[in-house]
């Protein structure tokens, strides 16, 4: 049987046909559309349905946001979901909502060795595990182990408190409480977070960056322009901002880790990583990730990786509606 799948981000949304297996899921006819062009989801699902002439009873749909009560509120898109309306408005027979990613959680299991690259190798043991995926927003969610498999669970731990560790975040800390009232993971650690960052050090450190690039950052996808003038070491503003954004993304990954006790490993979600994997490989990440104070030598142990399959959410998601 064929289901609908989709993963709801706050940039785009892709879509999908799934078909379930006990070791894999087959995708076909993958769509992705820009989130931000339409009102709602169900205007999404309507023109892939008649761009692909074809007709499912089952859908299950990764949203960037808490989901209760088979109800969601997208954190970065002006939309509400709800699967009995959808059930009704579309004519599915089932609509199942979950968090995006608990979705990328759900994919783990049928993700082959060329769909994972290596950050950190770490031991090879099961146990725990857990995905923090910076992308639009920051995503994290966690994988318990029942000492036969592994049970995917969402949270909303990119909206815990930011805390500074040294003068330089300090100052950052306030700039962005100025800005927001309150200063969370995800104002620094996602695309919107390395804006964000990039605003911080123009103004801390009195620096202005070139005109093309400044009118590049403020019209089109500023965190692509910072991190590719940081590649192309143009701007030292925007190498400063990605060496910061890198360093930050491996101290709470880091802490994300340990609050899970995630000696199974460490998974990388989101867009930024897989399109900054040198960048990655090459920063502080790990340097972050490890600075962990007497528990240095446990976040050693931890095998850190990056999901490089794009469709990992929405093999997730056929995943999830098969376990209902």
């Amino acid at each position: 049987m064929r289901v609908l799948v989709g993963d709801i981000g706050g940039t785009k949304t892709a879509l999908g046909l799934a078909k379930t297996h006990r070791d894999r899921v087959d995708l076909e006819e993958t769509r992705q559309y820009p989130s931000a062009d339409f009102d709602s989801l169900d205007g999404i699902v309507r023109r892939y349905l008649e761009e692909t002439g074809t007709t499912c009873r089952f859908a299950a749909f990764a949203i960037a946001g808490p989901v209760r009560d088979r109800r969601s509120r997208a954190t970065n898109l002006p939309w509400e979901l709800d699967a009995d309306a959808m059930e009704q408005a579309l004519g599915f027979a089932g609509v199942a909502l979950l968090n995006d990613l608990e979705a990328t959680a759900w994919g783990l299991a049928v993700l082959g060795p060329d769909d994972v690259a290596e950050v950190h190798p770490g031991e090879s043991v099961q146990g725990n595990a857990c995905v923090v995926a910076a992308g639009t927003g920051l995503g994290e969610a966690g994988l318990f182990w029942d000492g036969l498999r592994h049970h995917p669970f969402a949270t909303e731990g990119g909206h815990a408190d930011f805390g500074p560790t040294d003068e330089r975040e300090c100052a950052l800390h306030a700039f962005l409480k100025q800005r927001f009232g309150r200063v969370s993971w995800e104002r620094v650690v996602s695309g919107l977070g390395i804006r964000n960052l990039y605003d911080f050090l123009s103004e801390w450190r009195g620096i202005e960056s070139p005109s093309a690039l400044r009118e590049a950052i403020a019209s089109g996808d500023a965190a692509a322009a910072i991190a590719s003038a940081a590649s192309e070491t143009s701007c030292p503003i925007c190498t400063e901002t990605m060496d910061l954004f890198f360093r930050l993304y491996g101290r709470e990954a880091g802490n994300m880790a340990l609050k899970q006790m995630a000696l199974g490993g460490v998974y990388l979600g989101g867009g930024i990583a897989p399109k900054n994997l040198d960048a990655l490989r090459s920063s502080a990440f790990l340097e972050g990730f490890f600075d962990k104070g007497r528990l240095e030598p446990l976040m050693r142990t931890m095998p850190v990786r990056v999901i490089v399959q794009p469709s990992a959410p929405l093999m997730g998601a056929a995943r999830f509606l098969a376990s209902q």
